[in-house]
């Protein structure tokens, strides 16, 4: 066996569960006492993992750093959700040298699909992680340059979906 070191992990697919199979894996993390941050690409409301992270005291923290979901044929609001993608890359460089085991950057390839994001950056950010980070990477349709570069790929594939039924997302299942 090799020595231990930080795994690069991607969680994509058009199913349900890549945010949901990363806060898994946070909360694994955090039962060892391993320090856990997650930056989130799109999202910037206040969901349930927000309200579990503030019960844990700690361990995990995720910071939602951009507007939500938005129309994307609106100019104005994609240029606006690309400067927060802009300042979310920025911290994930940050805090990569900040002694956590665990980088979660939820929707990352969602922001990366839309052009929130430039391949060469998720590819920097991929490349220049401490030896001993733990890299996660959550959203739809990675690039293959992505899954080349990746330790782990989970392929997270719809099957049935409740949306498709007219069923509004719920809460504490979709947020």
């Amino acid at each position: 066996m090799g020595k231990e070191r930080g795994l690069v992990i991607v969680f994509t697919g058009n199913g349900k569960g890549k945010t949901t199979a990363a806060l898994g894996l946070a909360l694994r993390a955090w039962g060892h006492e391993m320090k856990v941050l997650v930056l989130q690409f799109i999202k910037g409301q206040i969901c349930g993992e927000h309200l579990a992270a503030e019960k844990l005291n700690r361990g995990i923290e995720i910071r939602p750093l951009g507007l939500g979901f938005i129309n994307f044929n609106d100019p104005a609001a994609v240029n606006k959700q690309k400067e927060k993608a802009k300042e979310a890359i920025k911290q994930a460089m940050q805090t990569m040298a900040e002694g956590f085991h665990i980088l979660i950057l939820d929707e990352i390839l969602y922001a990366l699909k839309y052009g929130l994001v430039e391949l060469d950056q998720v590819v920097n950010l991929i490349k220049n992680k401490p030896e001993e980070l733990h890299l996660v990477l959550t959203g739809r349709d990675a690039p293959s340059e992505i899954i080349a570069l990746a330790d782990l790929v989970t392929e997270m594939k719809e099957i049935k979906h409740p949306y498709k039924e007219n069923i509004p997302a719920q809460k504490g299942i979709e947020y």
